[in-house]
């Protein structure tokens, strides 16, 4: 175990025969973070103990790379080609459900039952961006943050305003909507991971249970967002009072906590 994940407790968990080890701290209400390519970086550890800050309890699925490595360039392409050719995510580039989610879902309700309160907030991250979504058609998610959705890529003007949900899902994730759930979306508004098309689409279906938060990082912005800019949370926050990004962390931990009851609403 490196030092960006010191203090975590590790642990398996197994469902529908798969096993994937979790990374756990803190007490209170779960919330999941799932990592984005390469995997669980130190700015995700960092991310992770903000929310367990909260008062909540946070569990990080090791899902792919290697737990607390640093990100390179080259690195993230072995990430992003083993995950590419695993059964249990592919299909997700194309927008189908796959194995990971159904697993996604048993860890949110065993987390729920194991931690108490009203629910599990859920974070994905570029390539988990989607994930939390999805796993919402369950009762048991309450806090779903989309950060830099990426999946499916948007290599066609089709997949620009999907975001991998099945009609079916989007059917009862609408209805939960309509009982009150609220979905966080973050993206950076030059982004080309995360077109303008897929927040359309998030509007659309969930009208104003979709809140978004679209950070100008296109040439010339004011705030000195590069033009690559992607990871909202982690490598491109400027952890700064007054600065885009932290507002958006800020916003974030705030939706978490409210809903999850660790912050007085």
């Amino acid at each position: 175990m490196t030092d960006a994940l010191e203090g975590f407790a590790r642990e398996g968990f197994s469902a529908g025969g798969t096993t994937h080890d979790i990374y756990r701290l803190g007490t209170g209400p779960a919330v999941i973070v799932m990592s984005e390519i390469p995997g669980i970086t130190p700015k995700v550890a960092a991310f992770a103990r903000r929310v367990s800050d909260l008062g909540c309890t946070v569990v990080m699925p090791h899902l792919f790379g290697t737990p607390g490595r640093p990100p390179t360039a080259v690195y993230a392409m072995q990430s992003l080609a083993s995950v590419c050719i695993s059964r249990e995510f592919s299909g997700m580039a194309l927008g189908r459900s796959t194995p990971v989610i159904a697993w996604l879902r048993a860890l949110a309700s065993a987390e729920h039952k194991r931690c108490g309160g009203p629910g599990v907030g859920v974070v994905g991250m570029c390539y988990t961006g989607g994930f939390g979504l999805a796993m919402t058609v369950d009762e048991t998610v309450v806090a779903p943050v989309l950060s830099q959705p990426s999946l499916p890529f948007g290599v066609t003007k089709s997949r620009k305003s999907d975001i991998q949900i099945s009609p079916e899902d989007w059917t009862k994730i609408q209805a939960r909507a309509d009982e009150g759930l609220c979905v966080l979306g973050l993206r950076f508004t030059g982004d080309r991971f995360v077109p303008a098309e897929r927040f359309e689409l998030l509007r659309q279906k969930l009208g104003d249970r979709f809140i978004a938060v679209e950070l100008d990082s296109k040439p010339g912005n004011p705030h000195g967002h590069p033009r690559v800019a992607h990871s909202v949370l982690t490598e491109h926050l400027e952890d700064s009072e007054g600065t885009p990004t932290r507002a958006a962390l800020d916003q974030v931990l705030e939706f978490l906590g409210t809903r999850l009851g660790a912050i007085a609403a």
